[in-house]
């Protein structure tokens, strides 16, 4: 993804590109209709009176839902395809997980705790590349129980109970699995550490020098392929106020 100097950019570096920030949030809406459907399909939602609070009666509908359901399936489905092509034609494995990443996600909170020192880190965090693992490998798991779901209410298919059984009980597991990943996901953000990366889903762009401290590696990687140019450390009491900076050209996760 071709990137120039923008106004207002100076002191940052492109992390997510359009097509990372589009793969992520359409894949959280999706996710978040699916589970907020699947629910309604227990049902809960008229158990607990949740259709009683004004503008949820739709909740206990169960057309509306599956309907809503059977589409935000497919939107996922979509998406995870997408993401899985583009990333194996473009050869970006950035997020994919590496040998090594549960013995490096320890010392990185580790240090968190003792205000040690970390690892020097790639583009992601070795827990980031695991949490990409045990989220993806939920959604992975969703979608083949969901499409055996689907298919056993097509006329004329009978599948056997045991296989229904097992299909439906993996599937719940792998919702409530799914759920406690994002939690966790989310909850990542509370450390303080953690927080400079939030504007890359929005805006794509993270600061300069929080990428040159904590993400050593990938600073250097786009040093070699002239992507980012040195600034003073603001560390060091240097003003980087005039300094030119180059925008990372990047497209993977």
């Amino acid at each position: 993804m071709t990137t120039t100097k923008t106004k207002g950019k100076e002191g940052k570096v492109l992390r997510q590109s359009a097509i990372n920030r589009f793969v992520h949030w359409a894949t959280a809406l999706s996710i978040f209709i699916l589970i907020l459907t699947g629910l309604g399909q227990m049902p809960l939602y008229n158990r607990y009176n949740v259709t009683k609070l004004p503008g949820a009666e739709w909740l206990g509908d169960y057309f509306i839902t599956i309907g809503l359901h059977y589409l935000a399936a497919v939107l996922l489905i979509f998406i995870t395809f997408y993401h899985l092509i583009n990333a194996f034609i473009r050869k970006e494995f950035d997020i994919f997980p590496r040998r090594g990443d549960l013995k490096e996600s320890y010392l990185i909170i580790k240090a968190m705790f003792t205000k040690g020192q970390e690892p020097p880190s790639h583009k992601y965090l070795a827990e980031q590349r695991l949490a990409y693992l045990f989220i993806g490998g939920n959604v992975l798991l969703l979608i083949l129980t969901g499409l055996i779901k689907m298919y056993k209410n097509v006329p004329g298919v009978e599948l056997s109970s045991s296989l229904l059984y097992w299909t439906t009980m993996l599937h719940n597991i792998g919702t409530v699995l799914l759920i406690l990943g994002i939690v966790g996901h989310l909850a990542a953000f509370l450390i303080k550490e953690n927080r400079a990366l939030l504007p890359g889903m929005f805006t794509g762009y993270i600061d300069h020098d929080y990428v040159k401290h904590r993400h050593s590696l990938w600073y250097k990687d786009l040093q070699s392929q002239d992507k980012v140019q040195p600034q003073p450390d603001a560390s060091l009491g240097l003003s980087s106020k005039n300094n030119t900076h180059i925008p990372a050209k990047s497209s993977s996760m």
